[in-house]
């Protein structure tokens, strides 16, 4: 379990120095506009329709959109550099013969295929003969190697006290990622059920077991994970973070969950002393797989731990393995054709060495020009949620001083991280095989988590590397990050009028600043403790607030008889909204400082006023075809609502828009005053 990233909230989904000519992206191309779509009945189709008509999907893509434009542009610079390292033949040990054999391996498909199960063989024999009085020792062995079967535990900045480490407890993940998958009976989860047998079954046979036992491993692995599944958080539930914590000692550990061997497994999976305390997340799901692991016969176990060993490798062996898995991805998604291989390569290259790739990604593709320009917009936008926090109504005085004690102490990380990653300890071995490689890779990436144990925090650590196209808040540091990827059109665009990149990039700033504030950042003070700072009648004042938003998005149905989710998409949908007033006002005190009225005939942008193109571009940062299972798979799993919604739903509650565009009451994009719900 990657417990380092448990809290990182506000993931979304520069003109490079040296960057190729066809690759220079635009912001907002009018040409997209659909006038046949009048702004005041679907605003979001008015501004993409004509982009999603001339960009169909492709049997490659679940869902294509402006990320995906970016995204393409920061693989293609990728591949080029990660290329381009092959071709200078580099000295072994260093960073770029690391990555030039990761990827190559990756590659070698004729190589992949002619091993087929074999890197595998050795490992799986193991669980298999492992005698009654041995299955301890291969439950810390799995542990320790390849998985967290029925719990897992972890270090993680303490929530209470952000500069320490704490030891957290957590229990074992389903590998379908959602409950409801297992529990629900409708047509779409019994089919989604359906596919991940077939996929259990597959994959093991492809390991070299027999359809009998394949078909047992399937019965036993879908009882222990519909069991664990019973005692796992509703997505709603899963939002409430103080409930994740819970401070233990050792002792009440031990009490709590007898079964579980933890001194063994403090000592020699993790190599520290049993911890005083550790912070148990859901209590429920690691007493389950608590009675779990006393209750399981032996070959049930061996038949979880198979499962979760071959699910792990099968990404790296042949393509028997990759071809499994996107038969159960064309089911889960709807996508009709696997991913280049390279982009997959690539994938699994950046995954373990995204950083010493970053590092020279900034160095070709991102210009201190974009990281100025940027530093000074942060600012203008803190500035700007600094005057409407002042202005809130709902909120006291005394609740807004330490909100704007919070909000100045907000670190903003910029590009690409001061310190880069030590990849020196991490060894890539072009004699083993491409599984091997991906093994030696995750342990070495899990020693690095293991070793802060005990140490102080390291607040310049990154969540992301310098080329992803994402952005994100993190309140256990206060922080906003912006990777050096995010910084292209249509988020920002040097050639581009300042309406287009406060209404890009500006508002995808404030969307993180007010993540510090939302449902769930509201929890943390200044210095990412967890505090609450609210008085009683403002925390109510916001629930209050906070519920009309989450009425708003359920009652829209994504597909026939399923509506969105406003409360798990609550924190994301709070960001959306705030970042959008807050990136208005900062755009209008820039221009005021410039001396520039925005009313002004002359300051009209391909004939549209400035705040026209600053609504448009936000729409145009969500354009995208998707198709309907990809629709139901984010409904279930995703943060995030839909683009549509991202855009329609939030612009109803701002008198500002229906200003620029002149919609009135009577219009499909129109909200009375009355069912409006403005936060920030």
């Amino acid at each position: 379990m990657n417990f380092a990233k448990m809290y990182l909230l506000g993931a979304l989904v520069a003109v490079p120095a040296m960057m190729h000519a066809q690759e220079h992206l635009k912001s907002l191309d009018v040409k997209s506009i659909d006038n046949n779509t009048p702004a005041s009945k679907d605003f979001y189709m008015h501004v993409n329709k004509g982009w999603m008509d001339a960009n169909p999907l492709t049997p490659e893509h679940a869902r294509y959109g402006k990320f995906n434009i970016l995204s393409d542009s920061s693989d293609n610079r990728v591949r080029r550099i990660v290329m381009n390292l092959s071709k200078t033949n580099p000295q072994k040990g260093t960073n770029a013969y690391k990555i030039a054999s990761l990827y190559e391996a990756a590659m070698d498909s004729v190589r992949r295929n002619k091993l087929g199960a074999e890197p595998i063989k050795a490992d799986l024999a193991k669980i298999e003969n492992a005698r009654p009085e041995e299955m301890e020792d291969l439950f810390i062995w799995m542990h320790k190697n390849y998985g967290s079967p029925l719990m897992g535990a972890g270090p993680m900045e303490d929530l209470a006290n952000s500069q320490v480490y704490a030891m957290y407890v957590s229990g074992g993940g389903l590998t379908l990622g959602d409950r409801d998958y297992y529990l629900l009976n409708d047509k779409r989860n019994k089919e989604v059920r359906d596919a991940y047998e077939k996929l259990i079954e597959k994959q093991m046979v492809n390991a070299g077991y027999s359809k009998k036992d394949a078909k047992r491993i399937v019965k036993n692995v879908m009882k222990i994970e519909t069991l664990l599944a019973d005692s796992t958080w509703t997505r709603e539930e899963s939002r409430n973070i103080p409930a994740m914590y819970n401070p233990r000692s050792i002792a009440q550990l031990k009490e709590m969950y007898p079964a579980f061997p933890w001194d063994r497994f403090f000592i020699e999976t993790m190599g520290i002393e049993t911890p005083d305390q550790v912070i148990v997340t859901n209590i429920n799901t690691i007493k389950q797989g608590n009675d779990l692991y006393n209750s399981l016969t032996d070959r049930e176990k061996k038949d979880l731990y198979l499962w979760e060993y071959v699910s792990g490798a099968a990404p790296y062996l042949s393509d028997d393995f990759s071809d499994a898995s996107f038969e159960f991805n064309k089911v889960m998604s709807g996508v009709q054709e696997q991913r280049p291989r390279w982009k997959r390569a690539l994938g699994t290259t950046e995954g373990f060495l995204g950083e010493a790739i970053g590092e020279l990604y900034v160095e070709q593709y991102f210009p201190q020009s974009s990281k100025d320009y940027m530093v000074n917009l942060v600012e203008n936008l803190r500035n700007a949620l600094g005057k409407h926090i002042i202005h809130l109504p709902w909120m006291s005085d005394d609740t807004k001083v330490q909100a704007l004690k919070k909000l100045n102490a907000i670190t903003v990380k910029i590009g690409y991280p001061d310190n880069w990653k030590d990849y020196s300890e991490l060894t890539i071995d072009p004699s083993l095989s491409y599984w091997e490689n991906v093994h030696n890779a995750s342990m070495w990436a899990v020693n690095e988590t293991l070793k802060k144990w005990g140490k102080p925090v390291d607040r310049t650590e990154w969540g992301m590397t310098p080329q992803t196209i994402n952005a994100y808040y993190n309140p256990i540091n206060n922080e906003i990050v912006f990777p050096a990827g995010i910084l292209q059109a249509p988020f920002y665009d040097p050639e581009a009028s300042d309406a287009e990149n406060y209404g890009g990039i500006g508002v995808v700033i404030g969307h993180e600043l007010t993540h510090g504030f939302d449902d769930q950042g509201c929890q943390f003070d200044a210095v990412g403790n967890m505090v609450n700072w609210w008085t009683p009648e403002d925390a109510q004042a916001f629930s209050t607030l906070t519920q009309g938003l989450v009425n708003q998005f359920s009652e829209v149905e994504v597909l026939p008889g399923l509506n969105a989710n406003g409360q798990y998409t609550l924190g994301e949908n709070i960001a959306d909204q705030g970042g959008l007033r807050i990136a208005r006002t900062a755009f209008l005190d820039s221009q005021k400082q410039k001396g520039v009225d925005v009313t002004s005939p002359t300051a009209k942008i391909d004939g549209f006023d400035p705040m026209q193109v600053f609504y448009m571009n936000f729409a145009n940062l969500w354009g995208q075809n998707i198709r309907d299972e990809e629709i139901r798979s984010l409904t279930t799993g995703d943060v995030h609502s839909l683009g549509n919604n991202r855009v329609n739903v939030s612009l109803k509650n701002i008198e500002p828009f229906f200003e620029a565009f002149g919609i009135k009451e009577g219009d499909t994009m129109f909200r009375p005053a009355s069912e409006r719900v403005i936060i920030w």
